[in-house]
């Protein structure tokens, strides 16, 4: 398994391999967990810290970061975004996906927060919505995971808190955007004309082919998708 030392071997990797796991979710499926040293992590070097470069590689937008596999935290190269984005991306309209009862009211609410504001961190959406991290927190947590497992917000980097005298304090959290207030639009140029089914398909081939001794329905599973 290939050791990633610095940032520009991780941006490489995510771009020839097309898409990996933060944390081993899948025995044999790449993971940035897998394929650096424990040792590195949370050091807060931007260049050696794989801890960082998660939020790092979303800000910069070299790479999409998020609950995107399935809903697991995960990358996804420029070049596979938009095979992601109509795989799991809803035809349906938000309202008429609530209408149907497919949504929570807690993802709906906070997609309306989302309609109106953006570069929004956790506390931030819980303050908004007016719970607490021991009170109705969990729930809005889903929402949050929800609401990036199908594209529809995404971690645009990670930001420190602030006391009041101005100073920051922390480990940053993550930030989170509309999809279509992030993404570049070169990468959605991409991929066109692919029916959900079609791109599903893509990314399952691809996944068997970066993977090793991984059964296709698992990975399916871990994907988010269902097997056929």
């Amino acid at each position: 398994m290939a050791q990633l030392l610095k940032y520009e071997d991780f941006l490489e990797r995510v771009d020839n391999i097309g898409f990996m796991t933060l944390s081993n979710v899948l025995p044999g499926f790449p993971s940035l967990s897998d394929e650096t040293a424990e040792e590195d992590w949370h050091t807060g070097d931007p260049e050696t810290d794989p801890w960082v470069w998660k939020d790092r590689v979303a800000k910069e937008k070299r790479a999409a970061f998020g609950c995107i596999i399935g809903r697991h935290k995960g990358f996804v190269s420029s070049h596979m975004y938009s095979l992601f984005y109509t795989a799991f991306h809803p035809y349906e309209h938000m309202e008429e996906r609530r209408a149907s009862g497919i949504i929570s009211e807690e993802v709906w609410k906070l997609w309306q927060i989302f309609e109106e504001k953006t570069l929004l961190n956790t506390s931030d959406i819980r303050f908004e919505m007016g719970v607490t991290l021991k009170k109705g927190g969990s729930k809005i947590d889903r929402a949050i995971e929800e609401l990036q497992q199908y594209y529809y917000i995404t971690v645009a980097g990670s930001r420190r808190k602030v006391d009041k005298y101005g100073k920051e304090y922390g480990w940053a959290a993550n930030v989170y955007d509309k999809v279509e207030n992030w993404v570049p639009s070169e990468w959605m140029n991409l991929n066109t004309g692919l029916s959900s089914d079609e791109a599903r398909e893509i990314i399952l081939d691809k996944g068997m082919d970066i993977s090793k001794n991984v059964n296709r329905r698992e990975l399916a599973k871990m994907l988010g998708m269902s097997y056929k």
